[in-house]
Order: structure tokens, then sequence, then C-alpha cells
């Protein structure tokens, strides 16, 4: 199982972004798909959930600006990021958990400027 995330980069604040996490494997329908966010010297924390069914759930920061959605058909995950704010800038990774194990996309770094 493999995570590659995609999509970040630098953003005037106000700004969007559209990430993506495309997944191999058989699993990504049947599983759920998280982003998480890690900001420096802070812990990463979780953004957003998208479980197989496609019920969303979201950090109260982003509520209202952040949508997760997913393409079973493209195995792959998206964090479209509306109305971004430098609080936003982190390193963006993707999360899936899976037979047991943690997999992690590789982070996607995305810098909001004032």
């Amino acid at each position: 199982v493999q995570l590659q995330a995609s999509g970040g980069g630098l953003v005037q604040s106000g700004g969007s972004l559209r990430l993506s996490c495309a997944a191999s494997g058989s699993f990504f329908s049947r599983t759920a798909m998280r982003w998480y966010r890690q900001a420096p010297g802070k812990q990463r924390e979780l953004v957003a959930t998208i479980v197989s069914a496609g019920s969303t759930t979201y950090a109260d920061s982003v509520k209202g600006r952040f949508t997760i959605s997913r393409d079973n058909a493209k195995n792959t995950v998206y964090l479209q990021m509306n109305r971004l704010k430098p609080e936003d800038t982190a390193v963006y990774y993707c999360y899936s958990f899976h037979v047991g194990r943690d997999y992690w996309g590789q982070g996607t770094q995305v810098t909001v400027s004032s």
C-alpha cells in the first residue's frame, strides 16, 4: 500500500488549493481516508475524514472552508481548501488504516502568505 500526496504550494491568504492523494492497492474503496497536517513546532492534527460510504467530518478550524472528497474509481482522495489563512500553513499528510497498519503519504507543503 502506498499513498502519494500532491498539490501543495504557496498561495496568498484567501486563496485556494486542492490536494490529491493517490492510493495503490484494492483496499481504497473499503476504507476511511484522512488528511492530517503538521505546522512547525506543533503536533500533527486531524483535518478531515471521509469514510467509505462518503460521510465526512472536519476539524472546527477548517469547517466551512475545506472539503474532503473521494473518487473510488481513481483510488484518490482530495482536499479542497478555500479561503486559506496563514495559520493553515503546514505539511499536509494523507492517511489510511488497513489490515492493522497505519499508512501515511509523504506529505505536501502548503504555505499561505499574509
